[in-house]
């Protein structure tokens, strides 16, 4: 399901309109995107986490040359499944 199948469902689902649930559906994009950036965590009882996680500078190897390269640290954002979705799933 692409991002248009998704504005669609939902739509049809709650009865409102599709430009409606594009702006809802962009809004909380956002507004996760923003929080999780700033290093906060967004929880959603029963479905996940947002969050970012450090990951620390390390070697590399440049596998044309084999020469060691040094990979600088960076923040990555994470999904962390729910209880509830997990059970879902599986």
């Amino acid at each position: 399901m692409n991002k248009n199948e998704l504005i669609d469902t939902i739509a049809t689902q709650l009865n409102k309109s599709k430009q409606e649930t594009e702006a809802f559906l962009n809004t909380f994009i956002d507004v996760v995107s923003n929080e999780t950036a700033q290093g906060n965590k967004v929880q959603l009882t029963g479905f996940g986490t947002f969050d970012r996680r450090y990951k620390a500078p390390r070697t590399g190897r440049n596998p044309k040359t084999g020469e060691s390269l040094l990979i600088p640290a960076k923040y990555l954002p994470v999904f962390k499944a729910g209880k509830a979705f997990k059970e879902l799933c599986s």
